[in-house]
């Protein structure tokens, strides 16, 4: 018998409206059902998340409370099936890193589900972005926008086109805030490309926390989250202060590995990573040597083989039985174990890259 040392989430689903949601995985549309969380059910609407991760045959799950109204504080809730990802720990491995340099993260928790009875498998449980998120936190929030794709860039100019943007809130969506914070976005973004250089050292503090933004970068770069420069973001104005915070999703193509769950060469994202609000950032003395010695300090310390192989590890042990009852995972346990040294192996020459780089900035 297997020690129980993830939950099990029970999910039910009419089997006739599971039919139709599987004809058209691309519909946003919510159907109902239940699940039994730690023993209490709840009713709630389902769907399928994600982009491209629709096509796999292990589904990713959108959980929309309705009764009772929330759980754990919490209105919604996703479940990744985590299906490129061998390891099934590179989100969550991500989500603790972030948090351990200091930038706001979601929650993330591995479960095992079982869908009417049928062993799904190891999914991993994230928090959702949005107001509840904020008042569990007790931190006053103002407006949410998630990332969606790459016009999500802080340019003026479309990632896609070539050419400027319709409209400044391109590549973003709003999950929560007032018309009137859409106006503010686009202000922001006008701001960070067209203020002069010493005016954009004095001013950019006014529309966002540059030195959580320094530290979410050196999150993305140690990681190397190729995506989630310009996208899978959560780009949040909160606190009493009322600035933008980036808090960091969908880190599954990372610690050398991409989307794909191909190898992403250690020295693939350079140092300073890419989009247009860091190069501005990084064109002011002041911010590059806040950032070059925030990320010094990280790889001293956080990004190392000492700090996280044990976390590793651990992750590694718990999650071994349940991913030989994953049906759809069963038969990678070889790759699952061999996942572990991988991501240890990116470590060190991530970290060792990334400190050659400093060194020939004159940062050591």
């Amino acid at each position: 018998m297997v020690n129980e040392n993830i939950p099990i989430y029970n999910l039910f689903i009419n089997p006739k409206s599971l039919i139709d949601l599987k004809k058209n995985v691309w519909s946003n549309k919510s159907i109902t059902g239940k699940i039994n969380i730690h023993g209490k059910k709840h009713d709630i609407d389902v769907r399928f998340r994600g982009y491209y991760v629709r096509e796999f045959e292990k589904k990713s799950y959108h959980i929309h409370f309705y009764k009772p109204r929330t759980w754990n504080g919490a209105k919604e809730l996703h479940l990744n099936a985590e299906y490129k990802d061998h390891s099934f720990i590179r989100n969550k491995l991500s989500f603790d890193f972030f948090s351990s340099i200091g930038v706001m993260t979601p929650s993330a928790d591995h479960v095992f589900l079982v869908l009417n009875g049928k062993k799904e498998g190891v999914y991993l449980q994230l928090e959702s972005v949005d107001e509840y998120f904020f008042q569990k936190r007790n931190i006053p929030v103002h407006s949410i926008f998630y990332a969606v794709d790459g016009d999500a860039n802080f340019s003026l100019i479309s990632e896609y086109d070539n050419g400027p943007k319709r409209s400044l809130e391109m590549g973003y969506e709003i999950k929560y805030g007032l018309d009137d914070e859409c106006l503010i976005l686009q202000e922001f973004i006008f701001k960070a490309n067209t203020l002069l250089r010493e005016e954009f050292e004095q001013e950019i503090g006014n529309y966002i926390d540059v030195e959580k933004y320094l530290l979410w970068l050196a999150g993305a770069v140690c990681t190397q989250n190729y995506d989630g420069f310009v996208q899978n973001y959560a780009l949040c104005r909160n606190g009493e202060a009322g600035l933008f915070e980036i808090l960091p999703w969908d880190y599954d193509g990372t610690w050398g590995r991409d989307v794909h769950g191909e190898i992403m060469e250690y020295d693939y994202v350079r140092i300073d990573g890419f989009n247009t609000l860091s190069a501005r950032m990084l064109d002011v003395p002041s911010f590059r040597n806040l950032y070059y010695t925030n990320i010094l300090q990280i790889l001293n310390h956080q990004f190392t083989v000492d700090f996280l192989e044990p976390r590793i590890q651990e992750l590694h042990t718990t999650l071994r039985p349940f991913v030989l009852k994953d049906p759809y995972k069963k038969d990678y346990i070889d790759q699952f174990d061999r996942e572990p040294e991988f991501i240890c192996k990116f470590i060190t020459d991530r970290n060792n890259y990334l400190k050659s780089e400093l060194k020939e900035l004159g940062f050591n």
